[in-house]
């Protein structure tokens, strides 16, 4: 998969694309990260990439001509994705269909936003990481980059628990448990010790419900609600309070 960045901070990436699964993926050719200067596309030689707003106004807008020249100079792999507020919020299932295809690229703003033009003739849709404003689309961008290239295959050395994961089937994630067996007087569940792997099984599908319904009912409620099976679940390990949710 390739995954082309284009910003006006290239070193930012430097750190978080020499760590973790990323890494390592980028060493395997799993992943192919390629973080494009946005000021490589301006036409003076201060490498100018913002100006004035029309009409006035507080603060500088990303000039259309630096990142449609960086865009068409390089060929980026589509959809192009425009980080910004008033995007389409990103979650693990826009995740999941960029991590079908063979690639797609990131164009990150800066100061109080790009030209409209650039919205409308350039990118192929704009993506926000959260209802809340930073100061420009490089985190935004780092955190879809490690969640969609986790995704690709081989990337995660055990692929089953991308399948386990919060979110990937609508549910947050089960509690997990190491060594050691009792921690400060708090043991670990006795049936994840049992080695009834069947039984281990039903528990982990309750905590995920019953955790879900705790923190995140309206994902129970994008679902469809609650299934027989799963309100027997529920009651059948102690949570019978949220059964008849």
């Amino acid at each position: 998969m390739r995954v082309d960045v284009f910003t006006i901070f290239p070193s930012m990436f430097d750190g978080f694309l020499g760590h973790g699964v990323i890494a390592r993926a980028l060493r395997e050719g799993r992943l192919s990260v390629r973080i494009r200067d946005l000021r490589d596309g301006a036409g003076d030689p201060r490498r100018s990439v913002d100006d004035a707003p029309f009409g006035g106004g507080p603060g500088m807008v990303m000039m259309p001509a630096p990142l449609f020249n960086s865009v068409e100079r390089a060929d980026p792999p589509r959809p192009l994705l425009l980080l910004g507020p008033s995007g389409r919020r990103f979650d693990q299932d826009w995740a999941q269909q960029l991590a079908s295809g063979s690639g797609f690229s990131l164009l990150c703003g800066r100061y109080e936003g790009v030209d409209q033009r650039v919205r409308e003739h350039l990118v192929d849709e704009e993506l926000s990481v959260g209802d809340f404003v930073l100061a420009g689309g490089e985190v935004g961008a780092m955190a879809v980059v490690e969640a969609v290239g986790r995704l690709v295959p081989g990337v995660l050395g055990n692929e089953l628990s991308v399948a386990d994961e919060s979110f990937s089937s609508g549910l947050l994630e089960y509690p997990h448990y190491t060594r050691p067996a009792d921690f400060r007087g708090w043991p670990v569940p006795q049936i994840l010790r049992s080695g009834d792997h069947g039984l281990i099984s039903r528990w982990r599908r309750a905590q995920s419900l019953a955790r879900t319904l705790a923190l995140r009912p309206d994902l129970i409620e994008a679902r469809g609600g609650l299934t027989d099976t799963d309100r027997a679940l529920l009651e059948e390990f102690g949570f019978g309070q949220f059964a008849g949710v």
